[in-house]
């Protein structure tokens, strides 16, 4: 019998873990596993990664370690044999307004990219990947489509909220309580008894910020599991979900059902269509557009307004509302919601998903809420007839720009512009009492590539409100925003200043109009007169020439096609 006959042949279960591991030359490879804990009857079995973003780094992630288990329970019940193995994760909260925050969005790169070098070294016939905070969700999700192989995204869950003389607390409450401070309506005691209890345990922030935004588009996309995203970090209905996710993962290999099965062109629909009902986080757009270019899927930025007119904004959610995530989570979460925007014809029922069965098959034993309930609004009586999330262009963003309008703030406003050239220098002004009625906050060189890493300006919106004045100033930025921002903002503006867009050329006086309803972000300068600052202008040095920061601010593109480090290798 020749070499080659003796081989056994390939399972369609273990597509890739047969080539690490079976057949005599493989032995080694055998040998190191069995030190790991494998048993013989183990290499028989399809190899399940569990990809874990554990990390006493932030809260958004310190349990994720338990659910990683669980998950690793579900896949070896259902016939697999798991592994965990880890992946970074950073805090932005932490590291918001410091030089550290220009690594937040670097790191979804570093995550995907270290989740796809495990999974295809180690030979992982399927993977789950569980994440917790904002960028490590995305970062999961790209890795999900370049790998292309068996995948169930498990979010860690929402925070529960922190409480101070009867009022619900999360970490914006102690960003806002800054400006609060700054403009003396609080002492530094009454500071103190904010930062100390507003985040009380495990989990991702607690109102409709970007890890709740993102989940919730995620499971609208098919790749979690039904009401994955609204279940609280500490419970037992989480601890079920990443069990039952190692075993969807398995069911999907006996199925042949593959990421690129589920993520498509009609699935990021329903995922923007998501977003914008729950008021969702700006950082969406760059995140959906990154993981449509991972899964080659043609996503571009002006979709938002084209879906943004026909979906409103039923929420009632923090930052621009009332109510936090944990008390979505009560009345039932998402999927009451989502039945009744499929009832409506703006979902697409039929999308296929990581339960193998389609999203309207998924939806159809969920009840509608209870009645009485404020938080989520009829779709006759909506907080906001059209998107919230307005895509402007005009001669201050010829490539784009990403407002969010609530409609609290007004649809227009008209300005001078106060030119700094970063976030420390805005925020210091800011808090100093410079900036006054009618400001336009322009906030310059934080983009992709000239940050680099476009930091989000959490900390000048948050001292802006706590100043109480956020109906009064605007502020617009290449940089980007926190989930937990609201007031009269615009970021991704693009070209970035770093690459010469018009926004490196304002100077502080000029007249700047953002018009939502229009979706016009323009600077009332004669085209001559700004050419003529342009010939002027000089490129700055990179901040940065070696390591990862240099990396990202030399490979991202533009914020308007997601920022991403792969494009066109």
């Amino acid at each position: 019998m020749s070499k080659k006959s003796a081989r056994p042949k390939r399972n369609i279960l273990r597509q890739y873990s047969s080539q690490v591991l079976d057949g005599p030359e493989r032995a080694p490879s055998r040998a190191m596993l069995y030190a790991v804990g494998y048993r013989e009857k183990d290499f028989t079995k399809p190899q399940i990664g569990v990809a874990s973003t554990w990390s006493m780094v932030t809260p958004c992630n310190m349990h994720i370690d338990v659910l990683a288990r669980e998950a690793v329970g579900g896949a070896n019940a259902a016939g697999g044999k798991a592994v965990i193995f880890n992946t970074i994760t950073i805090s932005d909260g932490i590291s918001m307004g410091t030089e550290g925050m220009k690594y937040s969005l670097v790191s979804r790169e570093v995550i995907a990219e270290s989740i796809e070098t495990v999974v295809g070294c180690e030979g992982f016939d399927g993977f789950v990947a569980i994440g917790g905070c904002d960028k490590n969700m995305p970062g999961c999700m790209l890795a999900i489509s370049r790998l292309n192989r068996p995948a169930v995204f498990v979010y860690g869950g929402t925070i529960l909220p922190g409480c101070l003389n009867g009022r619900n607390l999360d970490v914006v409450s102690v960003f806002e309580a800054v400006g609060q401070h700054a403009a003396k309506k609080i002492d530094d005691k009454e500071l103190q008894k904010i930062e100390s209890c507003a985040i009380p345990g495990a989990g991702s922030c607690g109102g409709m910020y970007t890890a709740n935004t993102m989940a919730s588009a995620i499971e609208a996309m098919g790749m979690s599991l039904p009401n994955s995203s609204a279940q609280a970090a500490v419970s037992a209905h989480k601890k079920t979900d990443a069990r039952d996710a190692g075993a969807a993962v398995v069911n999907l290999l006996k199925r042949g059902i593959l990421p690129s099965d589920i993520i498509t062109r009609e699935s990021f629909e329903n995922a923007i269509t998501m977003i914008i009902a729950l008021g969702g986080s700006t950082n969406a757009v760059l995140h959906l557009l990154a993981m449509a270019h991972a899964a080659n899927v043609k996503l571009d930025i002006n979709d938002f307004t084209k879906i943004g007119r026909r979906v409103p904004v039923l929420a009632d959610l923090k930052p621009s509302g009332k109510y936090l995530m944990s008390e979505l989570v009560a009345i039932g979460g998402i999927v009451p919601m989502m039945k009744e925007l499929l009832s409506a014809g703006l979902l697409h029922g039929d999308c296929l998903t990581v339960t193998g069965k389609t999203l309207k098959q998924n939806l159809a034993p969920f009840k509608p809420y209870p009645k009485g309930q404020q938080i989520i609004r009829p779709l006759n009586n909506p907080v906001k007839k059209e998107s919230h999330l307005v895509i402007l262009h005009g001669n201050l963003a010829p490539g784009g720009a990403v407002a969010k309008i609530s409609g609290k703030e007004g649809e227009k406003f008209r300005g001078k512009a106060r030119v700094f050239d970063s976030e420390e220098a805005a925020l210091t002004a800011i808090l100093k009492g410079v900036i006054k009625k009618g400001d336009v906050i322009v906030i310059r060189y934080e983009g992709p590539r000239g940050g680099p890493g476009m930091r989000e300006m959490l900390g000048p919106t948050s001292a802006v409100m706590g100043k109480g004045l956020g109906k009064e100033v605007a502020l617009i930025t290449d940089g980007r925003f926190s989930g937990g921002t609201h007031g009269f903002v615009v970021g991704h503006i693009t070209p970035e200043a770093f690459d010469g867009g018009p926004l490196a050329v304002v100077k502080t006086g000029d007249t700047i109009e953002i018009d939502a309803v229009k979706h016009r972000l323009t600077i009332e300068v004669p085209a001559a007169e700004l050419k003529r600052r342009k010939a002027k202008w000089k490129k700055p040095a990179p901040r940065y020439r070696r390591g990862v920061l240099a990396k990202f601010g030399a490979m991202a593109t533009s914020a308007s096609t997601g920022a991403v480090t792969d494009s066109g290798l």
